[in-house]
């Protein structure tokens, strides 16, 4: 499979920083507080957030730990980060630090116990990651021995209807057809289910695995499903094309979900946790 770069992932996500938090009510917000719940954070707890984003996870978290605590929510785009500082900012939250780094590279600061952070979340990030496993079994070695892990994907029938008319829509106006779909996708369909979920989870070294699944129908506005092509991965697919082409490509997208008589966008979404066992 051709895994985007990192540089190709920042740059998708910039662009799509400014939309990102037009779908938050809808998609990740829901999604980001469950996690942290979910984790069951408590006062002074240390946390990594990774692929933050604006903060869906991480904020929520920051909430959770108090100010004893503390949250270092990483990603790779700096305009999602700036709008999580914002946002951290106008609840004056101290505990919390937006970082720019590689989840591949980062190493807990100073400010972390030695025996490591107490929990790591990662909201519908991990399978971003180049290498899926072995980028999640590195970062697992900076939780401590019986920390937590919670991660959130998407559930398999997910955004099925809702990508499949998209790229319908896309596809004739794209100068060639993209990379193979299922390709690109499949490190999330590898924890698409709540037992591959949780197979996956137990695989990298964790016990008493849980996963819940968060049913999210949201009606499929014009407005809503536009903007979630804008402020999601599928941003990507828009790279290079002139203004008046995403026009039409909106504009096709919209008329076949009329056609097709789509009245939802199924966003269900898995949400798992697990104890990590360590290293022996």
């Amino acid at each position: 499979m051709a895994e985007r770069s990192a540089e190709e992932i920042a740059a998708t996500f910039d662009a799509a920083a400014a939309d990102f938090d037009r779908v938050f009510t809808d998609v990740w917000g829901p999604a980001g507080q469950c996690l942290a719940f979910q984790a069951g954070l408590r006062p002074g707890d240390a946390v990594l957030d990774v692929g933050s984003g604006t903060g869906a996870s991480a904020l929520p978290a920051a909430a959770a730990v108090g100010p004893t605590g503390l949250v270092h929510a990483i990603d790779l785009s700096d305009a999602m980060l700036e709008r999580g500082r914002v946002k951290a900012s106008d609840r004056a939250l101290l505990n919390i630090e937006f970082v720019c780094a590689d989840a591949t590279t980062w190493e807990a600061p100073s400010t972390v116990p030695d025996s490591g952070y107490d929990a790591l979340l990662s909201s519908y990030a991990v399978f971003f990651l180049p290498e899926m496993d072995d980028a999640f079994a590195r970062l697992l070695r900076l939780v401590r021995p019986g920390g937590t892990v919670g991660v959130t994907a998407w559930r398999e029938s997910a955004l099925r209807e809702y990508a499949t008319t998209y790229f319908d829509a896309l596809g004739p106006h794209l100068p060639e057809p993209l990379p193979d779909r299922a390709a690109r996708m499949e490190p999330a369909q590898r924890i698409d289910t709540p037992v591959k979920l949780g197979a996956w989870l137990a695989a990298a070294g964790t016990e008493a695995v849980e996963v819940r699944e968060l049913p999210n129908l949201i009606p499929a506005t014009e407005e809503f499903c536009w903007n979630f092509v804008l402020g999601s991965g599928l941003r990507g697919t828009l790279s290079g094309l002139p203004p008046d082409v995403i026009e039409q490509v909106r504009t096709d997208f919209v008329g076949l979900i009329t056609d097709r008589g789509m009245h939802t966008v199924d966003a269900t979404t898995l949400v798992g946790t697990a104890r990590v066992i360590g290293i022996p």
